[in-house]
């Protein structure tokens, strides 16, 4: 997926700046950069103002290792997510005849990116996101009704980027930021 004008604008953070390290280091671990690379990309890494800046340096790495999936699914009933959980990297959603509510608001996010895949044949989908968190919709496919989704104004950097995508059968997905 290519970024956006808009969020290579964005100005980053020491966990933008972290994450964009300890890739350099992962691709200098399996020699995909040699310690002169390493260490030219690694500057431009600590001295990056904006996410476009970032992403000279991290040009031509091999793709992030997004690590297992963790999949929560029901046939009919609830999936309900809140408080204090754990969001994985990766999580997908599988529901054919019920109600999915994932509050993120609480949740322990430790990854700069989480892509939530859903699968949810007939029922509503409800998803409320940190309060300056991103949200890309773009993969996400939808059947009888669209998703509902106002974009918040980011009021800092720093804020985790959520990715959903996947298919909405019949049923509608809404998605909100936490209000505090």
């Amino acid at each position: 997926m290519t970024p956006r004008p808009d969020d290579l604008a964005r100005l980053v953070g020491d966990d933008d700046r972290d994450t964009a390290a300890q890739r350099l280091r992962d691709a200098y671990a399996t020699g995909h950069l040699t310690h002169e690379e390493m260490d030219e990309r690694l500057d431009q890494v600590l001295t990056a103002r904006t996410h476009g800046d970032l992403a000279v340096p991290l040009a031509a790495l091999p793709d992030e290792d997004t690590g297992p999936t963790s999949t929560i699914g029901a046939a009919t009933g609830r999936i309900k997510r809140r408080g204090a959980w754990r969001v994985p990297r990766s999580l997908k959603v599988e529901s054919a005849f019920g109600r999915v509510r994932l509050d993120l608001s609480k949740a322990i996010i430790e990854h700069p990116v989480v892509d939530i895949e859903l699968q949810v044949g007939t029922g509503q989908a409800k998803i409320i996101v940190p309060r300056d968190a991103v949200v890309d919709i773009e993969g996400l496919h939808t059947g009888l009704k669209d998703a509902r989704y106002t974009p918040r104004r980011p009021t800092g950097p720093g804020g985790p980027q959520i990715r959903i995508t996947g298919t909405m059968g019949l049923g509608r997905l809404k998605i909100r930021h936490a209000r505090r």
